[in-house]
């Protein structure tokens, strides 16, 4: 840690569960570029690396996580490490405006105020679950602090750059769609937004009557003037990405596992996930986390006797017109009590 990351300090401790003694609370962490609203949930025990989640872009920590985290199957892995909820900065659940003219962060400020809250909470690894915009975050934090991060699952992750043609059509959008649509057509799927499903109407009503909704705006704007990034080439811990079938990232997410080094990536393709996996398939989300943590070798004895995947067998090696080798390998297993989990020595592209 740098020596400007040393004055840490902690303005609000207020507990959102009682009758608990692992109970969820909310910290409000001084880091060198602002306060991040932070909750911590578990024994806050060091003896493993912690969990650490970031959101996407018009969600908060507890939006995009509580519904898989609070996953019956998922108790196992909540019970086992400590978890670590950050929101971006306005972004929390009851944040007030920010002032007309602010400067809101840039995606890798927000990156460097992740080593305070390790810091604060005395964890020196981590386990990163970002989704969209997390995703993004969570993979500049870890190009920055390698040895601070011991896995990543990205969801919905695109670390590519927007072209002239894609901003344009970016700023045309802004101009006949309201903020609310386009946040919802970030998050999810043509097929979802056609049909109109209860997800998508409770979410179209929480952004839009948001308190903070110029946080979210400004979120926003950020993330789509984020620069691309080559963090395929340089990410050496192991990898899961996660992508629904047909969400608004899934090319992205396929582009960036053919560039991922293969003997530690998996590949989960979830089919009738939509754009919010973590929402829609939390049991399938759940196993395959529990796979990717086993694979990480913590977890060993942990048993999957409810849940049970198909996978295919299917290996494919191709370039793309720029010369970049795309892989993906599917395997064909159930999953069985105490079975161990497959080695992270391939890419596996795993259709649910």
């Amino acid at each position: 840690m740098t020596s400007e990351m040393q004055e840490i300090a902690i303005t609000e401790d207020k507990p959102l569960l009682t009758g608990q003694t692992d109970a969820a609370k909310e910290h409000s962490v001084e880091t060198p570029h602002g306060v991040l609203r932070v909750t911590l949930h578990g024994t806050r025990t060091t003896r493993r690396p912690a969990i650490l989640t970031c959101h996407d872009v018009g969600l908060d920590s507890k939006s995009c996580f509580s519904p898989l985290f609070k996953f019956e199957e998922m108790q196992e892995i909540v019970k086992s490490f400590t978890l670590i909820h950050i929101d971006a900065p306005g972004q929390e659940e009851g944040a007030s405006a920010y002032p007309p003219g602010y400067q809101y962060p840039s995606m890798e400020t927000i990156a460097e105020m992740i080593p305070a809250v390790l810091q604060f909470f005395n964890f020196r690894t981590v386990i990163g679950v970002g989704v969209g915009a997390g995703a993004y975050i969570l993979s500049k934090f870890t190009l920055a602090n390698p040895d601070s991060v011991e896995g990543l699952v990205l969801v919905n992750i695109d670390t590519n750059a927007k072209g002239w043609m894609d901003w344009a059509a970016h700023k045309l959008s802004s101009v006949t769609s309201s903020l609310t649509e386009q946040i919802l057509c970030h998050l999810f799927s043509q097929e979802e937004l056609s049909a109109n499903t209860d997800l998508v109407q409770s979410h179209r009503e929480r952004i839009s009557k948001a308190p903070n909704l110029a946080n979210m705006e400004l979120f926003w704007k950020t993330y789509n003037s984020s620069y691309e990034f080559e963090m395929c080439f340089f990410i050496r811990c192991p990898v899961m990405l996660v992508v629904g079938d047909q969400a608004p990232y899934e090319d992205a997410a396929v582009e960036c596992n053919s560039k991922l080094d293969p003997t530690s990536t998996s590949f989960l393709k979830m089919a009738d996930a939509g754009g919010l996996p973590q929402l829609t398939q939390p049991a399938k989300l759940t196993e395959a986390f529990k796979y990717f943590i086993q694979g990480m070798g913590y977890m060993a004895s942990s048993c999957m006797t409810r849940l049970s995947r198909s996978r295919t067998t299917s290996l494919s090696s191709s370039y793309s017109m720029d010369g970049s080798r795309s892989r993906s390998r599917t395997l064909s297993q159930g999953s069985q009590g105490g079975q161990m989990p497959p080695s992270p020595s391939q890419t596996m592209e795993v259709s649910c």
